[in-house]
């Protein structure tokens, strides 16, 4: 694509994704677990995500045209963004997945040169099975699970892809992943390649594929962490474990069964909420006089806050404290994944995260690692 004075970008928002986050529900396909997330006291994160996406945008050189879906799939965003657009596309009162892929193919149709959308995983295998490799893609993290590389590393980062694409269009070939939900909720992964999409060739700013680290060697650095951190637990401390095999083994060698994708509150070795919430977690903040988080990042990806574990919200994190934060990997990860990264949707928080954070990387072991 030649580089013109303008460029027309779709931009599409899932209204319901990232919902189920801070709730626990570690998703929101399906209409049925939408209304639990309500119940439960969940507010939308997509609009709010693609709000912020949008302002980072600021002054182009080059003119932005702008196509939409109608009311909260994109064109609300936009206006509160300052941006108007067309609207090419209008869905239901309830919207759907289906709707995310019809409302992707009318972009296509309609003349986009990149699609712009707020989603999770889900999301993004409805936009790609609605553009068919037509025009490339890209994600504004907004949902649970964001396994697929088709996101942006957090929603600031748009301005700085959309830039660098106007001026040089090119992409590279992204993963679209996605898990089966109903067993991600029972503490089993099952992903599954659903496609290969195009996206902006903007390794600074877009998030690698997630990677796993399955190896017996893995496994034995897993343990070598566990024990240690077993070893150093403080009696009358809260802690607050969030997900992951090598959380897992932690709740091994502490002996207490520890919830792979959820995230426990554990004290003195006892589980005081398994698959804790937010509101859960506050709770027990209110009564406990100290706590620590555990948390483990994502291989390749680098994110240990925001990505699987928005239990852990801002609030819960300032509650803590910075000093409280403990952040576990074993060498084979690290060494896939030189910097790490928080998106915890609060860039006050995330600023206060940044620097150079001590990594448990095995028995009495840490490691220096910068934070962006």
């Amino acid at each position: 694509m030649p580089l013109t004075s303008s460029v027309k970008l779709g931009f599409l928002v899932n209204p319901v994704a990232g919902m189920g986050g801070a709730v626990g529900l570690k998703g929101t396909d399906g209409t049925d677990v939408q209304d639990e997330a309500i119940r439960r006291g969940a507010t939308r994160v997509s609009p709010r995500r693609a709000v912020e996406a949008l302002r980072s945008l600021g002054p182009f050189e080059v003119k932005l045209v702008f196509l939409t879906c109608a009311g909260q799939m994109g064109e609300d965003e936009l206006a509160e963004a300052g941006f108007r657009a067309e609207v090419v596309y209008s869905p239901p009162s309830v919207t759907t997945g289906k709707d995310s892929a019809a409302g992707a193919a009318e972009l296509v149709k309609a003349g986009a040169e990149l699609i712009v959308f707020a989603g999770g995983d889900g999301t993004a295998r409805d936009v790609d099975g609605g553009v068919r490799d037509a025009v490339p893609i890209i994600g504004v993290p907004a949902g649970v699970k964001m396994h697929s590389a088709v996101f942006l590393n957090r929603p600031e980062d748009l301005g700085p892809v959309v830039s660098s694409f106007a001026a040089d269009p090119a992409t590279k070939p992204a993963e679209v992943m996605d898990i089966d939900e109903d067993l991600f909720r029972k503490g089993v992964v099952r992903a599954r390649l659903y496609g290969m999409a195009r996206t902006p060739d903007d390794r600074a700013h877009v998030q690698a594929g997630k990677s796993s680290a399955s190896t017996m060697t893995a496994h034995d650095e897993a343990r070598q962490i566990a024990t240690y951190i077993a070893d150093e637990m403080r009696k009358d401390v809260l802690y607050i474990v969030g997900p992951g095999s090598t959380t897992a083994a932690i709740g091994d060698a502490v002996g207490f069964r520890k919830t792979l994708l959820g995230v426990d509150a554990v004290k003195d070795g006892s589980v005081l909420k398994s698959d804790a919430s937010e509101k859960d977690l506050l709770a027990l903040l209110d009564r406990e006089r100290a706590a620590k988080i555990i948390v483990s990042p994502i291989g390749a990806q680098g994110f240990f806050f925001g990505r699987g574990n928005q239990q852990i919200s801002p609030e819960v994190i300032r509650r803590v404290g910075k000093e409280n934060i403990i952040v576990v990997a074993t060498p084979t990860k690290l060494a896939e994944t030189p910097v790490l990264r928080t998106d915890t949707g609060d860039p006050e928080t995330d600023s206060t995260l940044k620097g150079r954070i001590k990594v448990v990387t095995g028995y009495g072991r840490r490691k220096l690692v910068e934070v962006s």
